[in-house]
């Protein structure tokens, strides 16, 4: 019997939307049905592409008989509001990372979701990726050994994308520990197998025109003995799509002669208001709608270099597979190319919903995983190794 399609609404048609949504026009298993937000244009945008049910208030949208799931694409400061609206109407949630700004308010949004007897789903993050979920499954295998050490950087342009001025005030979930460390964060711990023990970490803020962090390097130590080493720059100089083939974050080819293009668009730009406004014309309803967003990824999502060093090999995710440094031999365990981006992401919330199958990236998860940016951040301000205290997922 043809299990029935998941009714999706969805709180927020911003940035989070936009990178789901070819997963959510093309997968079988969704039907979207209803969205909420602010804006009059993004609404209408949505109607005009799904010919479902808008509204202005998040509220309204998750007291909707029809919805049986909110995606939860708010800004980060909002979640844990948003989160408790669609438990109070018996909702499950598919809750964009990072989870919230707060350990405080990932229990709350946790205990909220317990209480209505639904399931919550912490992601998209690149943890949801195939090559990270293969690599995982070639350590269980157990052909390798024990993982001992995990290697992963990530070299971006991203603090010279175009940011709303609260995107440059950590305080305000901005910077690239809470918008990026969560999904690097998410791959080490998820192919790590084990509870964080501690973080040492230093930021950096190298720019007083982008008043946030724009780096990091972080020591996590785990429970079960394994050590990883954590290092991401948004600073938009060396890019580490170069050693991933010239494939890009998304899947997409990219042009290594586009080199500073991003800083370049930057420098044009006059003032923090024309920069929200820049970023605004990219967005749902501003330009952007179902037509002009479908992918043209011809590889998996990544997030830079990852090295996971077994007993027996080293591991090394790629956009096509897993690269495999074997004692005598090296080769490529090959992954097919997607038909469905990011598809990962809304397999394991039916999952749950349809199948009762425990997701990896429950509340506790993405709590966890917060935890480790928040322990990070304090490491880096106060200069000395912080031990986490609460039980990781």
């Amino acid at each position: 019997m043809p299990v029935p399609r998941l009714k999706l609404g969805i709180a927020g048609l911003g940035r989070g939307f936009m990178l789901l949504l070819p997963t959510l026009a093309a997968h079988p298993g969704i039907r979207l049905v209803a969205a909420a937000d602010p804006r009059e244009e993004a609404r209408r945008q949505f109607r005009a592409d799904f010919d479902a049910r808008t509204y202005a208030e998040v509220s309204d949208l998750c007291a909707d008989p029809d919805v049986e799931a909110v995606y939860v694409a708010t800004p980060h400061q909002f979640h844990r509001e948003h989160v408790e609206l669609a438990a109070t109407h018996g909702k499950h949630v598919l809750v964009e990372k990072p989870m919230a700004l707060s350990l405080e308010d990932c229990q709350a949004m946790i205990d909220a979701m317990r209480r209505a007897g639904r399931w919550l789903v912490v992601g998209h993050s690149h943890s949801f990726d195939a090559p990270y979920l293969r690599t995982r499954e070639m350590i269980d295998s157990q052909d390798f050994g024990a993982v001992r050490m995990i290697s992963a950087l990530n070299y971006t342009d991203f603090l010279y994308r175009p940011r709303r001025p609260e995107e440059l005030d950590t305080s305000q979930g901005g910077g690239v520990v809470f918008s990026q460390a969560a999904h690097q964060v998410d791959i080490v711990r998820l192919l790590g197998g084990g509870n964080v023990k501690s973080v040492r970490a230093a930021t950096g803020g190298w720019d007083p025109a982008r008043p946030t962090e724009g780096a990091y390097s972080a020591l996590l130590t785990f429970n079960n003995g394994v050590f990883a080493n954590m290092t991401y720059s948004g600073f938009a100089h060396f890019d580490s799509d170069e050693l991933c083939g010239w494939s890009g974050e998304l899947g997409q080819p990219r042009d290594p002669d586009q080199y500073g293009t991003a800083r370049a668009k930057l420098a044009k730009i006059q003032g923090p208001e024309e920069e929200a406004a820049l970023k605004n014309t990219r967005t749902y309803g501003a330009g952007l709608s179902l037509a002009n967003s479908q992918p043209q990824d011809s590889a998996h999502n990544h997030f830079g270099f990852i090295l996971v060093s077994c007993d027996g090999a080293d591991l090394r995710p790629l956009p096509h597979g897993v690269q495999v440094y074997a004692h005598t031999r090296r080769y490529l365990e090959t992954l097919p190319s997607p038909e469905i981006p990011r598809r990962e992401v809304l397999d394991e919330l039916i999952g749950a919903i349809r199948h009762d199958r425990p997701p990896i990236h429950t509340g506790e998860w993405g709590m966890a995983t917060m935890e480790v940016c928040l322990a990070l951040l304090e490491s880096a301000r106060h200069g000395h190794e912080v031990t986490l205290s609460h039980q990781q997922a």
